[in-house]
């Protein structure tokens, strides 16, 4: 049985680990959201098809559906990847899914943050969201993982942890007024540091320029390892991305870790700039949240890939740039399976690989 923990993870000896430490399996989310996915969503499940193969070389995938499209998904899925019947508003389970903490006997729980569809009535991008505010839940209950339910508004991909006491995050999303409008930086960082067990957090200052979420660190940056990030790079100094970028730089070189390294940044460059096409506009239904307008630029990032038993699975969004990430990628990650995965589908939802995916560490 799983039980909901009336204390904290801190406190309980748990730990968030780092996304480089072993994992059980993977959870994604299957889309359907005519309002987000266009086409009915079915280029969009073509893509996730191919997420989910490329993870199963060397993790099992769990793959979340609704009743209405477990019979297709059935279909569309290789017998590998295992379907849950389970009920959400959209398909971002970095997000919604619960983020595990472990402790040092190989127990492993879920952290179950409140969910209000980055932004709730301020600036959310969807109502209702309580499907996906269940999520974590649950997965910690089908999974029989005890949970702590945290006092915060957050999403998973606002934060990324090193396994090793530090946690980075950006300013533009944790203190946005749309998530915990009542607690200041502080009493924000309290939190984190008990929920995650993280010594540090490093408050870079913006995220990825026209990022819905309000500036997740995921489509910023990626840890490598401890120590070692890779950051989005712009030198086309009249994109705006190219100051955001510059300013993150400045911040990490001059930050240390909670073991006191210096962090150690390689650039990655930014795809395109890319833009939604007048076809892809028209594919997509009238939403009042989510700007899906033909010339809206999209917020494209390769450092929105996943770290999973020693591959990396990585977005294909641009081809003058798919093969030099790639070659970075091995650079960085030696040793390391490196799958692109064409994602341009996942983009025009509003994020990527990192994004839809949420690992379950092993015991």
């Amino acid at each position: 049985m799983s039980k909901r923990i009336n204390s904290t993870p801190r406190r309980d000896g748990f730990r968030m680990p780092g996304e480089h430490e072993p994992h059980q399996e993977i959870l994604m989310v299957w889309p359907e959201r005519c309002d987000n996915w266009r086409n009915g969503a079915k280029p969009a499940q073509k893509t996730f098809v191919e997420v989910a193969k490329a993870i199963a070389q060397t993790t099992p995938v769990t793959m979340v559906v609704s009743a209405a499209q477990f019979g297709h998904a059935r279909e569309l899925l290789p017998e590998n990847i295992r379907l849950l019947e389970m009920s959400s508003n959209d398909a971002w389970m970095r997000d919604i899914g619960p983020t595990f903490v472990i402790n040092d006997d190989g127990e492993r729980r879920g952290v179950d943050w409140h969910f209000n569809a980055w932004g709730g009535l301020t600036d959310g991008l969807y109502f209702p969201w309580d499907q996906d505010d269940r999520v974590a839940q649950k997965v910690c209950e089908v999974g029989r993982f005890d949970s702590y339910r945290a006092p915060i508004v957050l999403e998973g991909g606002s934060i990324h942890s090193d396994g090793e006491g530090t946690l980075f995050v950006t300013e533009e999303c944790l203190l946005h007024p749309s998530r915990n409008p009542h607690m200041n930086r502080d009493a924000i960082e309290a939190v984190l540091c008990e929920y995650l067990a993280v010594d540090k957090v490093i408050w870079i200052p913006n995220g990825l320029f026209n990022d819905e979420t309000n500036g997740h660190v995921d489509n910023l940056i990626h840890i490598v390892r401890p120590g070692e990030v890779v950051l989005t790079w712009c030198d086309n100094p009249s994109d705006p991305q190219h100051d955001i970028s510059r300013k993150a730089l400045d911040f990490l070189a001059s930050q240390s870790d909670a073991k006191g390294r210096k962090i150690k940044v390689h650039k990655i460059p930014l795809p395109g700039p890319l833009y939604i096409s007048q076809e892809e506009a028209d594919g997509i239904d009238v939403s009042e949240g989510m700007q899906r307008e033909s010339g809206e630029r999209l917020a494209a990032s390769y450092a929105n890939y996943l770290i999973t038993n020693e591959q990396i699975v990585y977005p294909l969004l641009d081809a003058k740039f798919d093969a030099d990430v790639a070659a970075m990628l091995k650079d960085l990650y030696p040793g390391y399976l490196i799958t692109g995965v064409p994602a341009r589908e996942i983009l025009l939802g509003g994020g990527n690989i990192h994004c839809i995916t949420q690992q379950i560490p092993v015991k």
